[in-house]
């Protein structure tokens, strides 16, 4: 690379995540639908250049474009904290392909007790899948707690589903009846991404100090962590859960719509891909991933390891400790 070139900061996202707009722009990037078609190869390809480029050794002639492709493709496919490459349907960017599949089956055969079980089945398995790739890798999880956690979300989301399902069918208009689904889905996600992340709340969760550097664990933190991702889920699946139903409810009255209703799920798929593909971006970038608390919080309501992290932290005014949130 020519020397005469600025350098990037690799290891930084290329917009403020201080402020909401800089998040959405990031999370823009990285949700991107398209990186799901990248091979392993092209995705590993990425991270050696990455890794080349912090060490100045990459091959001449490279471009800042391409080192900022790269980065594009590794943040969308790799951990942040681990560094290891997430299995293909649990990252952030096949959220829209997968979520507006799924997500339009739920809201077009919600008529049946068996439709609407398996699909709150596969909507549940879809779902502890991204939970579990996204979660915070500092904390451990064993098979047992994830079946667990599994097990009561499908149950939750099954129960939920089926009871609104049953308690409206002669109390409500057909349109009212559309909103099961959602109702479904936010039960789980109250459900599933708790019992997902049990160990950070029974163990805490890595925090760091301004400089990086670990210092204890929190469950506080934990709780924070996991209450934002439980409404950021809420929240981005709320519009195309709510709105589509009203969409087909008026469109499904014209005569045209009545002749060809095998492609009333396809058009479902496709009105909740229009809203997740802005969604996503938009629940991920609500709170900020590199998330803070208080010291104070943490001698109010952990003072054992508030003394931990003042003992171990070299920063001489400590006021925050941060966190990955997860996703």
């Amino acid at each position: 690379m020519d020397e005469t070139v600025m350098r990037l900061n690799v290891d930084a996202p290329c917009w403020d995540q201080t402020n909401f707009i800089g998040r959405l722009k990031y999370f823009f990037s990285i949700t991107d639908p398209r990186h799901v078609l990248a091979s392993e190869e092209q995705l590993y390809k990425a991270k050696e250049l990455l890794a080349l480029y912090r060490l100045g050794k990459e091959p001449s002639g490279t471009t800042n474009e391409q080192v900022l492709y790269a980065k594009k493709l590794y943040e969308s496919a790799f951990h942040p904290d681990s560094g290891e490459l997430q299995n293909v349907f649990g990252r952030m960017s096949f959220q829209v392909p997968g979520g507006m599949a799924i997500t339009g089956c739920m809201l077009q055969f919600y008529r049946t007790t068996s439709a609407i079980v398996f699909w709150q089945w596969v909507n549940q398995s879809f779902n502890a899948l991204v939970n579990y790739t996204n979660r915070n890798a500092q904390s451990e999880l064993n098979l047992g707690k994830i079946a667990f956690a599994y097990i009561s979300a499908t149950t939750s989301a099954v129960i939920t589903a089926v009871g609104l399902k049953n308690f409206l069918k002669h109390r409500a208009s057909p349109l009212m009846q559309r909103f099961v689904p959602f109702a479904a889905v936010a039960a789980a996600n109250c459900v599933n991404i708790p019992l997902m992340r049990q160990s950070e709340l029974t163990d805490g969760i890595a925090v760091f100090d301004d400089n990086g550097q670990r210092v204890t664990e929190s469950k506080v933190a934990a709780a924070k962590a996991i209450s934002q991702v439980v409404f950021s889920r809420i929240f981005m699946a709320a519009p195309g859960m709510i709105l589509c139903p009203v969409i087909m409810e008026n469109i499904e009255k014209y005569h045209w719509m009545k002749q060809v209703k095998p492609l009333h799920a396809p058009l479902q798929v496709l009105v909740v891909g229009c809203f997740l593909i802005f969604m996503v971006p938009v629940g991920c970038a609500l709170f900020p991933q590199r998330c803070s608390l208080k010291i104070e919080s943490l001698q109010r309501w952990e003072p054992d390891k508030y003394a931990v992290a003042i003992e171990t932290s070299k920063v001489s005014n400590l006021t925050h400790v941060y966190f990955n949130k997860g996703l």
